[in-house]
């Protein structure tokens, strides 16, 4: 697509936007990321040219897919974590805060296994597609989980935290977080609710201490 072209709007767009999505994920799951085009399209019931009209590029839409795998790990639970956290008023609330939502979080990522799927997915491919790895990459660590990110940066607005690198800080909770379920998960192996309850808590100090105001 070019840079100067919107893709479509309006409820209608939005609703194939959508169905494209969904398709692809299907696919992409199914038979890797060498799947063509033409079969995503058939699968959303739309033409190629619609797939293109959206996203450009099959590299747009898979990281389309990315992140809407990311974003729906977030269940009501999940969400009412997160607006706690960026709505906390006291320290030790926001200390409260801040724990609920990375267990909720970590629990969603855990039990997500489609967004589990997808990243293996990546790493399998990258030799043969190389162009999908910069595509998720060029996506940026702020855009990989917006949800996150925004609830960062409403602390920061409020002056609860000092973030002067939001994309940082997000790739810093992650590590803290979530990036040691990701390798174990990789090998096949998973941390127990135990140390992994003990990874959240002393995460989440860890971050605290480093970036409360």
């Amino acid at each position: 697509m070019p840079e100067d072209k919107q893709p479509p709007a309006g409820p209608r767009a939005a609703r194939k936007r959508q169905a494209i999505v969904d398709a692809a994920r299907a696919l992409f799951l199914r038979e890797g990321f060498g799947v063509g085009m033409d079969a995503i399209a058939a699968e959303a019931g739309v033409s190629k040219v619609t797939v293109y009209n959206h996203f450009g590029s099959k590299e747009a839409l898979f990281t389309a897919v990315i992140t809407g795998a990311l974003d729906e790990t977030f269940d009501d639970d999940s969400s009412a974590a997160l607006a706690r956290l960026a709505d906390a008023e006291d320290a030790d609330d926001l200390r409260a805060a801040f724990v609920a939502a990375a267990r909720a979080w970590v629990h969603a990522v855990r039990a997500n296994q489609d967004v589990a799927a997808l990243r293996t997915l990546v790493a399998t491919e990258i030799h043969r597609f190389p162009q999908l790895g910069e595509a998720w990459r060029g996506h940026g660590p702020s855009g990989h989980h917006p949800a996150v990110a925004d609830a960062l940066r409403a602390l920061a607005e409020r002056g609860r935290l000092t973030v002067p690198d939001l994309e940082a800080a997000v790739v810093q909770l992650y590590a803290l977080l979530v990036f040691p379920h990701m390798v174990f998960g990789q090998y096949g192996a998973a941390l127990d609710e135990e140390l992994t309850d003990r990874l959240i808590t002393s995460g989440v100090d860890m971050f605290l201490t480093y970036y409360r105001a």
